[in-house]
This record gives C-alpha cells, sequence and structure tokens, in this order.
C-alpha cells in the first residue's frame, strides 16, 4: 500500500461540460439520504438524486454547481445529478458564461 496522491482543487483539469439535454444548477437544499433541492438554470426547481457512482466518491453540499440531467418522464420536476463542479471549475464557468444563476 503506498500514500495517496492528494489532489487540490486548482490542480484539477478535468471538467465535464453541459451538452444539450443538461442543466447547469445549484443546489439549494439537502433533502436526506440521496436526493436534493436542485434550482436550475432554466428556472425549473428540480427534485434531483445523486447518481450512484457518485454517492459515497462525491460529497454535494449546499450552494454547490451540479450538473443535471432531466428526467425523460418528468422533465420539469425531477432529475438526476451526475457531476458537481470544484469552485475553481464554478468560477471559471461563470468567466465563461456557462453559469448565469
Amino acid at each position: 500500500m503506498g500514500k495517496k496522491k492528494v489532489i487540490s482543487e486548482e490542480s484539477l483539469n478535468e471538467m465535464v461540460l453541459p451538452s444539450e439535454n443538461d442543466v447547469l444548477g445549484i443546489a439549494v437544499k439537502m433533502l436526506g439520504y440521496d436526493r436534493l433541492l436542485v434550482k436550475c438554470q432554466d428556472g425549473h426547481e428540480r427534485l434531483c438524486r445523486i447518481r450512484g457512482k457518485m454517492k459515497r466518491r462525491v460529497w454535494i453540499r449546499q450552494g454547490d454547481v451540479v450538473l443535471v440531467s432531466p428526467w425523460d418522464f418528468q422533465s420539469d420536476k425531477r432529475g438526476d445529478i451526475f457531476w458537481r463542479y470544484k469552485r475553481s471549475q464554478a468560477e471559471l464557468l461563470r468567466r465563461k458564461g456557462y453559469l448565469t444563476i
């Protein structure tokens, strides 16, 4: 076993940009288990769940910028969170004009 490599937020280069079906949003309220209330850029507040792959690897707090994939069935009310942006990445999104909330 070796030491775990510590990566600071400033040195992360990998960043997922929203595609045509995805929406940027800000986590407004934690609802328990794996659900959050997210205010999305398209004006909807969605009840979103954290994707299973992210549940124990990525911790999401209130105020974090997340990438939401709306459901096909209830697209204006529900969605899945599949990416959380670090603080430096969120600032970069704001500067480039992706995030306008």
